[in-house]
């Protein structure tokens, strides 16, 4: 298998995420799968930024320990990892870099004086001497500047060419078969889930790793046919997203775990209100600040009971990009259904990377109607009692309907109550919604397999971490078992899926392996973990390591 790795590094402001980006495409247009994570302290300017660009005959999901390519802008750079990759070939900026070693330096400033080109124009120098380095054709280059660099192309590919004429290939990458794929970050596949499942409005407030959803979706709201509001906290977020639900419009919001906090007495509003609205819950590394700028897996036992009292929510995980278009599709239909908040549970992991995705790959699930439109009932009562708990949902200014949205005990007619059986009525009604709910999610497929099929011993996952899990069972034989849906949980898929498994280990990024707890309250016990919770991910090395040291005890 061919699978190739390069680190860019240097400070933030100097680009080190655009670099990757053009990279990226230059091994896409080469045929390649993929996957690019970054690593940025949370600092404006000034820090140790590094893009970490895996490009595979596969699809791949994780980044590696080890590197073939280091492009240094700084001398921090070579001194932090130059020892991770003592075989790599180095590209090294000759005005930052003082000792490059073997590697191969580029005379950035003499060079843009040359082309009397802008600073900012350093980055194309070095994207183009890696390029030489790696023996990728000058043609390629061309074409992945003209198609992403929109401002400046000339001026940048000047002084990338000059760059490139001075340096020799040392490690060619091979080209592979061209495929035409789409680089894709997670929270952008979420933002594209939602417009394919009706999205009218997303609204957030900026906070770290949900942010780059908010900047997507308001980019693009014109071409997506959504409205997108900024309000001033994470309070009016929830209760703007609300009040456009109740108005009728498909409404999501998007935050991580300290704006999820501010967010929980809208999540119970929603919950007796029976407001349909789906939320991104992008995890970080906590508690409190935490890591703002790194990730974890931490939130899962909190977004499973945030908001008091007891009512429906729907909870899902996905790994990938791919997983993410698809769920976040059926999350924001599901919840309109069933009138319920939905929870898309990210982390920094899976919202900020990029993934190889081909769109005419991904079948969205087959989920029904929502039910919203058609004819209301003669008289409309708002929270009618049915079979399925589903209510007939209409919005204010429907011809023959009064809505009323209560935070209260209610009855069906959303009048105030605090009668005994008609608390007990509508708390039996909102039961069976969820069973509604959970019925119909036990037709989708909501646990993901892989590895080895059979195998007695079985890495039980959830979520970005599922991307390392499958590299690492498909090396040592082992199955992969990982939940899509965590609420309601799909206990009999479950089941089945552990059928045969003698050994359960459990791979979290977090400390307390709140997966685990959760599979137990629906009767399987883990046999073993293996945890992270340093705000960095998984790599297939680290993990494979790990498991091979729980295998041997």
């Amino acid at each position: 298998m061919k699978d190739i790795s390069v680190l860019i590094g240097g400070r933030a402001g100097d680009g080190i995420n655009s670099a990757g980006a053009v990279v990226a495409w230059l091994f896409s247009r080469l045929g390649y799968y993929v996957f690019v994570s970054t690593d940025y302290p949370s600092l404006i300017r000034g820090g140790h930024n590094i893009t970490m660009v895996r490009a595979a005959d596969h699809p791949v999901g994780a980044y590696s320990n080890r590197f073939d390519y280091l492009v240094a802008l700084n001398q921090e750079t070579l001194d932090r990892h130059a020892s991770r990759c003592p075989d790599c070939i180095i590209v090294a900026n000759a005005d930052m870099v003082k000792k490059p070693g073997s590697g191969q330096t580029v005379p950035v400033g003499e060079i843009i004086k040359a082309e009397s080109a802008p600073p900012v124009t350093g980055n194309s120098a070095m994207i183009g001497a890696f390029a030489k380095a790696a023996g990728i054709p000058w043609e390629t280059v061309e074409a992945v500047f003209k198609a992403h660099l929109p401002k400046a192309t000339d001026e940048n590919l000047r002084v990338a060419q000059r760059a490139y004429g001075a340096v020799s290939t040392v490690r060619p990458v091979p080209v592979l078969d061209p495929v035409s794929r789409s680089l894709v970050t997670g929270n952008e596949a979420i933002g594209l889930g939602f417009a394919a499942g009706g999205l009218d409005s997303y609204i957030a407030y900026p906070m770290t790793p949900s942010s780059t959803l908010l900047h997507y979706l308001a980019a693009n709201a014109d071409i997506l046919g959504i409205t997108v509001f900024h309000p001033e906290s994470e309070i009016a977020v929830i209760l703007a997203g609300l009040g456009s639900a109740v108005g009728g419009k498909k409404t999501a919001v998007g935050t991580s775990g300290g704006g999820f906090c501010l967010m929980t007495e809208g999540l119970s509003f929603a919950g007796m209100a029976e407001i349909p609205i789906a939320i991104v819950v992008s995890q970080r590394t906590g508690p409190s600040t935490g890591l703002p700028t790194y990730t974890g897996q931490a939130d899962l036992r909190f977004v499973l009971h945030a908001g008091q009292g007891e009512f429906p929510r729907l909870i899902v995980a996905p790994a990938d990009a791919g997983e993410a278009y698809v769920w976040s599709d059926a999350a924001l239909r599901l919840a309109w259904k069933y009138q319920v908040p939905a929870i898309v549970l990210s982390d920094k992991s899976l919202s900020e990377s990029t993934y190889s995705v081909r769109y005419e790959d991904l079948a969205l699930l087959p989920v029904p109607d929502d039910g919203t439109k058609g004819d209301t009932p003669d008289p409309y009562r708002r929270y009618l009692d049915t079979p399925t708990g589903i209510s007939p949902l209409a919005f204010p200014g429907m011809a023959g309907a009064v809505v009323k949205t209560n935070s209260y005990s209610h009855d069906e007619d959303g009048i105030t109550t605090e009668d005994a059986s008609l608390v007990v009525t509508m708390t039996d009604k909102r039961r069976r919604k969820e069973k509604a709910l959970a019925d119909e999610l036990d037709r989708l497929p909501c646990i993901g397999t892989g590895g080895k099929a059979g195998a007695p011993s079985a890495l039980l996952c959830w979520g970005s971490t599922g991307n390392a899990c499958n590299e690492v069972a498909a090396e040592l034989g082992l199955r992969v078992i990982r939940p899509f849906v965590l609420s309601p949980f799909p206990e009999r898929q479950f089941s089945e899926a552990c059928t045969g498994v003698e050994r359960l280990i459990a791979v979290e990024e977090n400390a307390t392996g709140q997966l685990v707890s959760l599979v137990k309250e629906h009767g399987r016990i883990v046999d073993d973990t293996v945890l992270k919770y340093d705000g960095r991910p998984f790599t297939p090395e680290e993990l494979k390591k790990r498991v091979q040291e729980v295998l041997a005890s």
